[in-house]
């Protein structure tokens, strides 16, 4: 497990080196409000689209490690060209955004087989909390190279910006490819494979009506499409509208991912014992608030403390998400069972993003200062919505401990002990 955490740590340097980069540097191509969504929209499809034949590949090549390692390659290969779009004249927004869908799409191809993976080194019972301490120690990482590579840029702004991205996405490449080495070194379990866990794409669709996994995936998908109606534009709000720069963009995204690490281990504790449904539930209407206060006030030092609040929900939700994935599946079905799950969030993350580039470029500033205000009230309506209707239709899918909403609340925030597990 050892080689993994040090595989995690590499990777996370790679994100936080990028992720929250993309969007900047494609305004600094001249990217627009439309492409911004392009941006968001066309990884998310592409990736949802190539992901749901993973496990077949899995399966073929025998081996989840070698398929990891292939695609790991690949997405490192695809960092090297994307400073070089800068150069490619009227092409280079297009070309960008393609490079960037490829790099998304080649991590997104090996993620079922790591899932089964991982889920096959971890104890069921202990799964929330490993990967809750897991998310902290990598959580703390990906901030310290985010901001690295925000104070790279803000350095280099003074100069040449482009000087800064070719440091960050050159440096990403060299983490990526030793994120590699380490995953080389992992132990791999034989995987076990019967008959009856094969199931098709189709069958997974045709059972959204009785299965309470499919049901599941339709919430989480459902959340997905109302988020990314505003998500890809909050970067243009921040640096286009508000004229903040690079270092306080940096500075307010880390925010949401410090405070995800530090809350991180305990929701996932107390979604081992109360049940990870208990948490979405909980966290489903959490995430629709967060929209609403970024209307309230537009101050850099407030947005901080609105992240925060946004890391705290998030971490909540996304660990529940995932571990029930897990809690739903055997190990044979699992990779195909995270791969579907995968590939319809995606798609709502896709339509999400062409929804909220629609109306970008149709909704007036009506009430608010700038337009893309209105964006971010539809996206916090659609998020009430589906948090009061869906998610009381689910079942969990193991024994938990029976626990209130409100104490449970207060468990995850320290403000009420935490009893003695059973043993």
């Amino acid at each position: 497990m050892r080689y993994s955490i040090k595989d995690g740590v590499f990777v996370s340097m790679m994100n936080g080196f990028t992720v929250d980069y993309l969007t900047p540097f494609l305004l600094l191509l001249g990217g627009t409000v439309r492409h911004v969504a392009a941006l968001s929209a066309l990884p998310h499809l592409f990736s949802s689209i190539i992901q749901i034949k993973s496990p077949d590949v899995m399966e073929k090549l025998r081996s989840r490690k070698k398929l990891i390692k292939i695609f790991i390659l690949l997405q490192a290969l695809m960092l090297l060209p994307m400073t070089a779009t800068f150069f490619m004249g009227s092409y280079r927004v297009a070309v960008f955004i393609a490079v960037v869908t490829l790099f998304t799409a080649f991590g997104a191809f090996l993620m079922p087989a790591w899932g089964s993976l991982m889920t096959d080194l971890v104890a069921e019972d202990r799964r929330g909390e490993y990967f809750g301490w897991r998310n902290r120690v990598l959580g703390t990482v990906a901030i310290v190279a985010t901001f690295i590579a925000g104070f790279i840029l803000h350095q280099a702004e003074r100069v040449n910006a482009l000087w800064g991205f070719i440091a960050i996405f050159g440096a990403a490449f060299i983490f990526r490819l030793v994120s590699w080495l380490y995953m080389a070194r992992m132990h791999e379990p034989e995987l076990e494979r019967k008959e009856e866990d094969y199931f098709s794409f189709r069958d997974f669709i045709s059972g959204f009506k009785t299965s309470n996994f499919a049901r599941f995936v339709g919430f989480v998908a459902a959340t997905k499409f109302s988020v990314n109606i505003a998500s890809p534009f909050f970067a243009v709000f921040m640096l286009k509208d508000l004229k903040f720069g690079y270092m306080t963009y940096a500075l307010i995204n880390l925010a949401s991912t410090a405070t995800a690490i530090l809350i991180n281990k305990r929701w996932g504790v107390h979604s081992d014992r109360a049940g990870n449904l208990k948490v979405l539930r909980i966290t489903s209407y959490l995430v629709s608030f967060i929209p609403l206060l970024w209307l309230i006030n537009q101050n850099a030092y407030y947005l901080f403390f609105i992240q925060m609040f946004s890391g705290f929900a998030w971490a909540g939700f996304n660990l529940s998400a995932s571990n029930f994935i897990y809690d739903s599946s055997t190990p044979g079905q699992r990779a195909r069972c995270i791969a579907y799950f995968n590939a319809c969030t995606g798609i709502a993350l896709f339509l999400g993003a062409l929804t909220g580039g629609w109306l970008a470029e149709r909704v007036p500033a009506g009430f608010f200062e700038f337009p893309v205000m209105n964006i971010i009230l539809i996206s916090a309506l659609m998020r009430f919505m589906i948090a009061f209707f869906v998610p009381f239709k689910l079942k969990e899918v193991r024994q938990v401990e029976p626990v209130r909403i409100r104490e449970l609340v207060l468990r995850v925030l320290s403000l009420k002990p935490l009893p003695e597990r059973e043993r």
